[in-house]
């Protein structure tokens, strides 16, 4: 009688990120990891109405020409806080451990 070799255990935050891939949401989850970021480290969520993402690029459309004015001296700050927080975010799957994840903030 052959014995049925054991499986490792795996914790479950890996479990979750495999199932994630496998299921390929990484990518939408991601992108809205992405917004929860910029509403954070910038505080001008309110005044968002559009969002857009793709290839390290960030566009942001502000309904307001004041908030876009100071949005704009502040977004080499902006874009070290939105990577900081995608860092410590769990839910971020990170290819790279060490990439930049918001390469560029475009703001209109």
């Amino acid at each position: 009688m052959s014995r049925v070799a054991r499986k490792t255990a795996l914790p479950l935050s890996e479990l979750i990120h495999e199932y994630l891939r496998a299921s390929k949401l990484t990518s939408g989850l991601n992108t809205q990891r992405i917004f929860a970021a910029w509403d954070a480290a910038s505080g001008a969520g309110r005044y968002t109405i559009r969002r857009f993402f793709r290839d390290g690029k960030l566009y942001i459309t502000v309904d307001s020409s004041v908030v876009r004015s100071q949005l704009t001296f502040q977004r080499d700050t902006l874009l070290a806080k939105v990577n900081a927080l995608l860092a410590q975010d769990e839910l971020y799957t990170r290819v790279d451990a060490d990439e930049t994840i918001v390469k560029e903030l475009i703001l209109k």
